[in-house]
């Protein structure tokens, strides 16, 4: 682990967020159009992530033929876009707009096409503006063996750092969803 990803001696444990969604929710996609969770994607990840205790999140996704690298196993980058997604969603537990500054994958055994790809998060230290998280990746169920492992920094953020930097037609789009829960949920986590 590099020492970017290792809290200061001040940092503090991280808080649920008292309007967090409860655990066991599903939380939905926060665009449909997130090639993470995104329903919209036809070649995603469709990756459904779960509220769980304290500041935890669990999520699945099947790695399908879409998503190999090597003939037959998960690309990489595939399996560490589906821990960056995971991890990022442990952002709508603190209620924080947040991105990822840096993702430590390390990529334990192959992961096979049809495999189902159970991931757990939880957030370890909050510094100011600074989330600190890890994420783990098992086959085939929640105990199964340990595929892939990863440690992130999130940087919380403003709503103007998507209004500033996306597409302007998408930023449009999504700010003139008359759905105000999809408008405001387009720019909750790490798209």
């Amino acid at each position: 682990m590099s020492t970017a990803l290792t809290p200061p001696a001040d940092a503090i444990p991280p808080a649920r967020h008292p309007d967090a969604p409860a655990p066991g929710e599903l939380l939905g996609a926060h665009y449909e159009h997130c090639f993470g969770c995104g329903g919209g994607q036809p070649h995603g990840l469709h990756l459904a992530a779960r509220a769980g205790e304290g500041v935890t999140v669990t999520a699945e996704f099947t790695v399908t033929t879409d998503h190999q690298g090597a003939p037959g196993l998960a690309h990489g980058g595939i399996l560490a876009t589906a821990l960056d997604e995971t991890l990022g969603s442990l952002n709508w537990l603190l209620r924080v707009i947040a991105v990822t500054g840096r993702l430590e994958t390390d990529f334990v055994r192959p992961v096979p096409v049809g495999t189902v790809l159970h991931l757990e998060a939880e957030v370890t230290a909050v510094h100011g503006r600074k989330i600190y998280s890890t994420a783990t990746g098992r086959i085939g169920s929640p105990e199964g063996p340990v595929a892939v492992r990863a440690e992130a920094l999130f940087i919380e953020v403003k709503v103007d750092h998507f209004i500033d930097n996306g597409r302007p037609e998408e930023i449009r789009a999504a700010m003139a969803d008359p759905d105000q829960v999809r408008r405001s949920r387009a720019f909750e986590v790490n798209p």
